[in-house]
């Protein structure tokens, strides 16, 4: 395991994730990326190029344009980092056919992030608690 790995992860759910910054995508993620399980997730399954994966940061970001991951705990073992993170975002934009409720919503996730020999991450294992947002959703 490259020593760096958990604080390259950090500063990729900061710049990518948080931030939006799709130009800082080349520097954390690898030319190949796969949600290898993320069920619920529109690209669950799929391999995506640097241009796709961009794409699906600006349709995750869409509806919750101040999203914030905060990390709770990582660990990490061999080539892959696990990250506990807890999600918030104002609801502003249509997701899962509703309409923006300006709700402040909260997630609650585990990922296990895969990192290629360069330190680039090649995809993501998760768990995320989507039905608890569509309660909240839901009023």
């Amino acid at each position: 395991m490259t020593p760096d790995h958990k604080t390259r992860l950090a500063a990729f759910l900061e710049q990518v994730w948080n931030l939006g910054d799709e130009d800082a995508v080349a520097a954390f993620v690898a030319d190949r990326y796969t949600l290898r399980h993320d069920p619920g997730d529109p690209w669950h399954g799929q391999t995506l190029d640097q241009p796709e994966f961009r794409a699906r940061l600006r349709a995750a970001r869409a509806p919750f344009p101040d999203q914030r991951f905060t990390v709770r705990r990582m660990t990490a073992e061999g080539d892959t980092v696990a990250a506990a993170w807890t999600w918030q975002g104002t609801h502003r934009g249509e997701v899962g056919g509703i309409a923006p409720t300006g709700r402040r919503i909260t997630m609650t996730g585990v990922t296990l992030y895969d990192f290629d020999e360069a330190g680039r991450i090649t995809g993501h294992w998760q768990e995320v608690d989507r039905l608890g947002v569509y309660r909240q959703l839901a009023g």
